[in-house]
């Protein structure tokens, strides 16, 4: 696994333990010469990955709309910042260069872009895991959610298995590298 790529909140959150769950899986992915690939903020949570990857000598990767660049919300000390015209162009590129993809705390874009790369694992368009990593208990909530999908038969459990789960990024780390997809269809007769 050479690239992640992590989706997370433009904001802080109210909790202490976001912000450090995001430094520690920054400073994870440089330790183990994992690149970097997120939004291309200097605010919120997408700022303090970066700068904790950044900090451990790590390589970071950020893709960001032209138009968040001129609302100044760009990371200027990127060493690889690749700007595009819209956020379909930035969810497809940072979903074409990851080897696999970590959920942070964030609010609806996180969800968006976590969901899209869920529905194209489960369709069979890529095989990459997929983890959110749960400080302090914030996707409790969602993950009841799939599990009620799951048990009305909207969601296959083979497919709700594609979700990893961890509060700490050493230990979801570990499962993203080792995930075997699902090979059953989406499709339910």
């Amino acid at each position: 696994m050479k690239r992640i790529a992590v989706y997370c909140g433009s904001n802080k959150g109210v909790r202490p333990e976001y912000a450090e769950a995001a430094e520690q899986l920054g400073a994870l992915l440089a330790r183990e010469k994992i690149e970097l690939i997120y939004g291309g903020g200097c605010v919120g949570l997408m700022g303090i990955v970066a700068d904790a990857a950044l900090k451990n000598g790590g390589h970071v990767i950020g893709v960001i709309p032209e138009k968040l660049v001129i609302k100044e919300v760009v990371h200027e000390k990127l060493p690889d910042l690749r700007i595009v015209k819209s956020m379909h162009e930035r969810k497809a590129l940072m979903a074409e260069l990851a080897d696999g993809f970590i959920a942070l705390p964030g609010g609806y874009g996180t969800y968006e872009e976590i969901f899209e790369v869920l529905a194209w694992s489960q369709l069979g368009w890529h095989q990459k895991p997929i983890g959110l990593l749960d400080p302090a208990g914030f996707y409790r909530s969602l993950l009841r959610f799939l599990d009620h999908a799951t048990s009305e038969g909207f969601i296959r459990p083979k497919h709700r298995e594609l979700v990893l789960v961890e509060n700490d990024a050493e230990k979801l780390l570990p499962r993203l590298k080792t995930f075997k997809p699902a090979t059953e269809v989406k499709w339910v007769s």
